[in-house]
């Protein structure tokens, strides 16, 4: 192998991420002109351009998404085992990239986050929160919470909760003028709080448990949300039935004025995990975070 290639291929990609060379040389804390000539001898050495360059972008060429998709493990790997060494005896430092559903913000996230600032002062923690399926090597995040223990080849699932319940609830006030539902089939007379995650175009089904197999039940929507906390609200008022997962109401100060519906049928979900590179965690700036979560979870 030629042996600029892992520099080389270091700062393509982060020409990729950040898509412009100026960016890309800011953060790599070198010149532009660097940045520039490192992609030319790359471009040579594979013998075909890996960007379109225009007036105000640069694009991938379909060789570049190729070099990119097939090198990104590699060179994220090498970062974190050199950055291993690296941390020998050094305190926890840099930027830490998590992606994280709402939910998981407000039940893993929300309650420790500011503990683990203070505890870590000089790791730079940032969240973002998608509700969609995050490739986080390919978006460059280090770690992703998500439901389920089913993940990508060469990533470690690490489970955070456990399997928990999502309920259905209406107010006492619904419950005094329209009466709560005692089997499925009355489902279908009643108002349902319509939810839609921001990064889907159709509506989440309703799905619940009839003799031991899954039913999808449809209902009318008069109000369509996209978040939970509109969807407690909505019940608070009386608009409709809203469904809540049962961690997330345990929060409410007034959970207790929430009326369960039709218990017996409610729908388990998977446990949420915490999911990383294979070998991300030699990187101490990670480790440190994944510790912590395991830690403050163990005791949920």
């Amino acid at each position: 192998m030629h042996s600029a290639i892992y520099g080389q291929l270091t700062v393509f990609h982060t020409i990729a991420a950040q898509g412009s060379i100026s960016t890309a040389a800011r953060q790599l804390e070198i010149g532009a002109p660097a940045v520039s000539k490192s992609l030319k001898q790359l471009e040579e050495h594979i013998g075909l351009p890996l960007f379109n360059r225009t007036t105000r972008k640069l694009e991938l060429t379909e060789a570049g998404s190729l070099l990119l998709a097939r090198t990104g493990e590699a060179v994220q790997s090498l970062q974190y085992a050199v950055e291993s060494v690296h941390d020998l005896g050094q305190t926890p430092a840099g930027r830490v990239r998590i992606t994280v559903p709402r939910i998981a913000y407000l039940l893993v996230l929300k309650p420790h986050f500011a503990e683990f600032c203070r505890r870590y002062p000089q790791v730079e923690l940032e969240i973002s929160m998608y509700d969609g399926t995050v490739d986080i090597i390919k978006e460059g995040f280090d770690l992703g919470i998500r439901f389920g223990h089913a993940i990508e080849e060469n990533r470690v699932a690490r489970k955070l909760l456990p399997p928990f319940r999502g309920g259905l609830y209406v107010s006492k006030a619904y419950a005094d003028q329209f009466g709560v539902p005692q089997s499925l089939a009355e489902l279908a007379q009643h108002k349902l709080i319509g939810f839609r995650f921001m990064t889907a175009n159709s509506l989440f089904p309703l799905s619940l448990h009839e003799n031991g197999h899954e039913v999808n039940i449809e209902m009318p929507t008069p109000l369509i949300v996209n978040s939970l906390e509109v969807v407690l609200d909505a019940v608070r008022q009386g608009l409709g039935i809203g469904r809540v997962f049962e961690p997330i109401l345990a929060l409410e100060a007034d959970a207790a004025d929430f009326i369960p519906v039709l218990e017996r049928h409610w729908k388990h979900y998977p446990p949420l995990s915490l999911y990383y590179p294979q070998h991300s965690q030699k990187a101490k700036r990670i480790r440190v975070l994944i510790d912590f979560l395991a830690e403050k979870m163990a005791s949920v």
